[in-house]
């Protein structure tokens, strides 16, 4: 199925040139928007390192560990009084205190790496600290391994997982190079691949290059789970299991693993439904979809997400149903549905439904309508529903298409399709939690431009579909 384009400024869904997305429009027909070209969902990648993490990774800085004295290294003095300490016990007690003064120290190191311009003093001092050579690895390396960056994480915690993973023989070693990259400071938290047994300096070129980032997820508003082709174009839009897909791959050349489309496709129509994630909410619907392949339709959120490459489909898919839960809890989903008659998971059809009919600024008019159908037992014939069900997709759907009984065609059938068609905003979810007020049961968008109008009136509908398409937007390629 494909998505709309707006032309008033919403974010584009897909980038391939050429590509017409869909639109209902009164409940019989769409309108194609034009692209814009290289851009794909409209959002910029997620801060998750919270407050702290635009200043680097949420620590400060402890400066006053850089007021190094020598006397720190004289023997421990035996308090007035007290029994002699013996020289094994005076060697421990000046040990523990080097190990102390070097985990200040590391902070301090941490903050350089961010702050710049103090970097090699920084490591002066941790050399005259610790008063030790620093292992590193000279390479040429082995198999790539992934690590992962926590939201929040400091230097000192990324060097030990480096160290960990053995992507470096000693986490000073990357401490070392690290103070002498700018770069350190933008890393975002999320997955990297690595090859193990390089140098400090190797592991933070790694960390810090756009190629080494996997696992990172970015589904548009409006995207489905499967591939879909346009009619007219013959572009492929591509669904959410192949972008899990290509974002699991991890090595390069002849050693790059990745899972497969199908392996993914087979993972989400498996029977335990709580291995997949799905909420408490969801599941008895989800028990009863009439497909299997499409049951987790609508369950993986719109947004950035960040998943592990190295587990299998099903703990991948946990993970990304799992967390889209949350996000899809968090705006009151599981109470707000009283108010206007729906479960939760009904919630979310109608969210999807509303987010492949109109553009933001019509969310709560379009939820509106809905209602006001379901409320009179009066089918929704939205195209959208019409194309859910075909592998070719196009705005203006045929009568042959909206003769086809499914069980999304909702020209077919009064009520909610079986599954949500889409995944949709938390925008269009909460239009759903707080319609417009109002009683009209059609709309008909009239140009190019997004201009929708809404009437209880069927003549009047009739009337602004002519003003459609006298616009052209209704325009088949069939």
């Amino acid at each position: 199925m494909s998505d709309r384009r707006d032309p008033t400024g919403r974010p584009e869904y897909e980038s391939a040139p050429g590509y017409a997305g869909e639109h209902d429009y009164g409940h019989d027909y769409g309108r194609p928007y034009e692209p814009a070209p290289g851009h794909d969902d409209g959002y910029g990648r997620p801060q998750y390192g919270g407050p702290d993490h635009g200043a680097g990774y949420g620590y400060e800085p402890e400066y006053d560990a850089y007021a190094y004295d020598d006397s720190r290294r004289r023997a421990l003095p035996t308090a007035v009084g007290a029994r002699p300490v013996s020289r094994g016990e005076a060697r421990r007690l000046q040990a523990a205190a080097r190990r102390k003064r070097r985990g200040r120290v590391i902070g301090v190191l941490a903050g350089a790496v961010l702050l710049g311009g103090m970097g090699a003093a920084a490591f002066a001092v941790y050399d005259k600290v610790t008063g030790r050579d620093i292992a590193d690895y000279a390479g040429p390396g082995g198999p790539e391994v992934v690590v992962q960056v926590h939201p929040g994480d400091t230097a000192d915690q990324i060097a030990d997982a480096m160290a960990a993973k053995d992507v470096v023989k000693s986490s000073a070693a990357f401490y070392r190079a690290a103070l002498h990259d700018d770069a350190m400071g933008s890393v975002q938290p999320g997955y990297y691949s690595v090859a193990t047994r390089i140098s400090g300096s190797d592991a933070v070129s790694a960390l810090v290059s756009p190629e080494a980032r996997v696992g990172a997820l970015v589904v548009s508003e409006g995207r489905q789970l499967h591939d879909t082709k346009d009619v007219q174009t013959g572009a492929v839009k591509k669904g959410i299991y192949s972008l899990i897909a290509e974002a699991s791959c991890v090595g390069r050349g002849d050693a790059e693993k990745c899972i497969s489309y199908d392996d993914l496709n087979r993972a989400g129509a498996g029977a335990d439904l709580a291995a997949l994630g799905v909420p408490d909410w969801a599941r008895a619907q989800v028990a009863n979809v009439p497909d299997r392949d499409r049951q987790l339709e609508g369950l993986i959120a719109a947004g950035s997400w960040d998943f592990d490459p190295t587990q299998s489909p099903v703990e991948i898919l946990r993970h990304l149903v799992g967390s889209s839960a949350d996000s899809y809890e968090s705006t009151g989903l599981e109470s707000a549905g009283g108010k206007v008659g729906l479960a939760p998971y009904q919630m979310l059809v109608v969210a999807s439904l509303v987010e492949r009919e109109a553009l933001p600024t019509d969310f709560d008019k379009v939820a509106r309508v809905v209602l006001n159908r379901l409320a009179v037992n009066q089918p929704l014939q939205f195209d959208s529903t019409v194309n859910y069900a075909l592998d070719e997709t196009e705005v203006a759907t045929t009568d042959a298409d909206r003769a086809r009984v499914t069980p999304w065609n909702t020209y077919a059938m009064p009520g909610l399709p079986a599954t949500p068609i889409a995944s949709p905003s938390i925008n269009a979810l909460r239009a759903v939690e707080d319609p417009a007020p109002g009683d009209f049961l059609y709309f008909v968008t009239i140009d190019k431009k997004g201009t929708t109008l809404f009437t209880r009136s069927y003549e009047e509908h009739l009337a602004n579909i002519e003003l459609a398409r006298r616009s052209g937007i209704l325009d088949s390629g069939r």
